[in-house]
């Protein structure tokens, strides 16, 4: 992955978390929605979705090495 900016609005840092969710109401369990965050909105955007009571989960955003 290369160079992905946060989804936090406004916001072009590079991202280094994604933040993995969905809608129960409206989403299948298999179905999964993916937002990037850079260090500093992680944290907002977690918080964002758990407060509407979405399943979240954050990982590290996998680096991989140019050939």
């Amino acid at each position: 992955m290369t160079d992905v900016a946060c989804s936090r609005a406004g916001c072009r840092a590079a991202a280094r978390w994604r933040v993995v969710w969905r809608n129960p109401r409206i989403h299948t369990a298999d179905r999964r929605k993916i937002w990037t965050a850079c260090d500093a909105h992680v944290d907002f955007l977690r918080d964002y979705l758990r407060a509407r009571d979405f399943p979240v989960t954050v990982e590290a955003v996998e680096v991989v090495p140019a050939p």
